[in-house]
């Protein structure tokens, strides 16, 4: 049974229609792409799966429950976790504090502290800068920041948008190769990201989004060798 279904989803933006729907699924264990130009409705899809934006019509079912309507919030006790686009840290707390923050709905303080020894093996450089104010950190350290924040929630099923964006090429490799580790450990991944040749070399499958529509979907290699993909997202 898939993790996360999206069925026939419908989100305007005033009476501008965003999202026309559209319909996915995301089964557990896999990398699922979504990529797309800018304005194509990524990240209104995210959004609106993980509670910040409310849909017209359709269904989000998580885990075999309906969450359409539910409030983003309750999502992350039910083991979905959002790295949102521009990492959004809290500059004036240390690394530590930022970690800690995305455990709030843990209570048992031995897990969460075991988390934590998992998250430093994962990023090194969280551990060295754990006193420091997250704000000082360069942004490739920041996205680590926050997807290392997003999994000390434990979730089953982690959502990234946009991870590499902003990024030296150093740190856009580094990224992508974390994503993959952490999915290798048994998190399912749903990720949006830009950069569609990245995207593809990791993801199990992908969807193409269009103005608001799924133009095409598919196995991710195959994807990445058609020849629409290529043209329009691929060339360099």
């Amino acid at each position: 049974m898939a993790i996360l279904e999206v069925k026939d989803l419908e989100v305007f933006y005033g009476v501008i229609q965003a999202i026309k729907g559209i319909s996915f699924e995301v089964n557990p264990g896999e990398i699922i792409a979504l990529i797309g130009a800018n304005g194509a409705g990524k990240t209104t899809t995210l959004q609106t799966i993980t509670g910040l934006i409310p849909s017209k019509a359709g269904h989000i079912v998580y885990d075999g429950k309906d969450i359409t309507r539910m409030p983003g919030h309750k999502l992350v006790s039910m083991g979905m976790a959002h790295v949102p686009e521009g990492r959004r840290v809290f500059a004036q707390l240390t690394v530590l504090q930022n970690l800690k923050l995305g455990a709030y709905t843990r209570k048992d303080k031995a897990e969460v502290e075991e988390t934590l020894q998992v998250i430093y093996s994962r990023f090194p450089r969280l551990e060295e800068r754990k006193n420091q104010m997250a704000g000082t950190l360069s942004g490739g350290e920041q996205q680590m920041l926050a997807m290392g924040r997003a999994l000390m929630s434990h979730p089953k099923l982690i959502v990234m948008d946009e991870p590499s964006m902003g990024l030296s090429p150093i740190y856009v490799n580094e990224i992508f190769d974390i994503i993959q580790k952490i999915n290798g450990d048994g998190t399912t991944v749903l990720l949006v990201e830009q950069n569609a040749k990245k995207a593809l070399s990791i993801a199990h499958r992908a969807y193409v989004l269009e103005t608001g529509k799924i133009v095409l979907s598919g196995d991710a290699g195959e994807l990445m060798n058609d020849d629409s993909v290529k043209k329009a997202y691929l060339s360099e």
